[in-house]
C-alpha cells in the first residue's frame, strides 16, 4: 500500500513536471493561447494582414477610379490644376518613402537576428522618415491655403478688411505698386487678369470668405486644346458659356476644384494611414526595446511592415497621377 501510494506519488510530482515542461515548450514568449506553434501563429498573422490589405486596395481602388473617370472627361483642368502642385516636394516624399521601406524591411531583418540594438536604430529611422514626409505634406497643404486652392469654402486663407490693401498688392511671387494694386482691386471683381513673371495668368489675392480661388487662368490652354482638337466632349460643353458659347473662367474653375478634391481626399487619407503607421511603429520601438522580438517571434514587426510598405506603394502611385501627369501641356512650376 505504502509502495504504491509512494509510486503514484512520483507519478504525480514528476510526470505533472513533464507535463509542465511540455506545455512550456508549445506556449513560446509571444506564442498566443489560441495556437499551437509560433509558425501557426506567424501564417494566422499574416493572412490576417493580407486580408486587411486587400480591403484598403479595394478602398483606395474607388478614388483612383474616381481620379480616372473625372480625369479622362476634363483632362485641360486637370492638367492645370497638377501644374500647381510642387513636384519637386511631390518627389522629395516619394524618395523619402523609398527609404523608409529599406530603413522597415531592415527592421524585420535585424528582428529574425534577435538584434535588439539595430532594431531599435531601424525602428527611428523609419519613423524619422515617416515624420519627415508628413512635414512635407503640411509645407504643401499650407501653401494651397494661402492661394486659395482648398476647395471646401472658408477653409483658406481670408482676407481681412484691414489688411485687403496690402492683400492686393501682392501678386503670387510679384510685387506691384499701389495703382497697381487699385486696379487689381477692380480686376478682383471684374474677373479681369494679370499676367505674371512666369506667364501665368493671375489676379491679386482677394478672399474675404475663403473659398476656392483659381487665379491661374486657363482660357489660353483651353484654346490651344481646341484649335488642336483635343478637347473631350465634356470640356467642349463644361468649360463655355452655353449661351454665348465664349470661354467661362468659373466653370474652368469648378473643374479644376474637381481636380483638388481628389487630391486632398487621396493624398489625406494617405496622410492619415501614414500616422497610424507612426504609431504602429511607436509600439514596435517600445517592444523593440524591451527586447520582445527575436528570432523565435517577430511576427508584429513583419506584419507591421507589410502596412508600412502597402502605404509606401500607394504614394508611389499618387505621385505620378496627381504631380506628373498632365504637366507636359504646361510650362513653368506651379505653387
Amino acid at each position: 500500500m505504502i509502495r504504491n501510494g509512494s509510486s503514484f506519488l512520483k507519478i504525480l510530482i514528476f510526470g505533472g513536471a513533464k507535463m509542465a515542461d511540455t506545455h512550456k515548450h508549445h506556449h513560446q514568449p509571444g506564442l498566443q493561447h489560441q495556437f499551437e506553434n509560433m509558425e501557426q501563429q506567424q501564417e494566422s498573422a499574416t493572412i490576417g494582414m493580407w486580408m486587411f490589405l486587400v480591403q484598403e486596395i479595394m478602398f483606395f481602388g474607388g478614388l483612383f477610379t474616381a481620379y480616372l473617370v473625372f480625369r479622362s472627361r476634363y483632362p485641360m483642368a486637370f492638367a492645370a490644376g497638377s501644374n500647381h502642385l510642387d513636384a519637386f516636394l511631390g518627389g522629395l516624399n516619394t524618395l523619402v518613402l523609398i527609404v523608409s521601406s529599406f530603413t522597415m524591411a531592415l527592421t524585420v531583418y535585424y528582428a529574425q537576428k534577435s538584434n535588439r540594438t539595430m532594431q531599435v536604430v531601424m525602428i527611428l529611422l523609419t519613423m524619422f522618415f515617416g515624420s519627415v514626409f508628413l512635414g512635407v505634406k503640411v509645407i504643401e497643404y499650407s501653401d494651397k491655403y494661402n492661394h486659395g486652392l482648398i476647395p471646401v469654402t472658408g477653409w483658406n486663407k481670408k482676407t481681412p478688411v484691414s489688411a485687403e490693401k496690402a492683400e492686393l498688392g501682392s501678386f503670387v511671387g510679384t510685387k506691384v505698386s499701389a495703382e497697381e494694386a487699385t486696379h487689381g482691386k477692380e480686376s478682383a471683381h471684374t474677373g479681369g487678369d494679370k499676367t505674371s513673371h512666369d506667364g501665368h495668368h493671375e489676379k491679386p489675392y482677394y478672399n474675404p470668405t475663403g473659398d476656392f480661388q483659381w487665379n491661374y487662368g486657363g482660357e489660353d490652354l483651353v484654346m490651344m486644346a481646341k484649335q488642336a482638337g483635343y478637347l473631350t466632349e465634356a470640356e467642349k460643353i463644361g468649360y463655355f458659356d452655353p449661351i454665348t458659347k465664349e470661354f467661362d473662367p468659373n466653370r474652368f474653375r469648378d473643374k479644376v476644384r474637381i481636380f483638388y478634391w481628389i487630391y486632398f481626399a487621396m493624398t489625406g487619407l494617405h496622410a492619415l494611414h501614414m500616422v497610424v503607421g507612426l504609431i504602429i511603429m511607436s509600439w514596435l520601438l517600445f517592444k523593440a526595446i524591451q527586447g520582445t522580438f527575436s528570432a523565435d517571434y517577430y511576427s508584429p514587426v513583419e506584419i507591421s511592415g507589410l502596412y508600412w510598405h502597402f502605404v509606401d506603394i500607394v504614394w508611389i502611385f499618387l505621385f505620378p497621377l496627381l504631380y506628373l501627369l498632365g504637366r507636359h501641356f504646361l510650362h513653368g512650376g506651379g505653387h
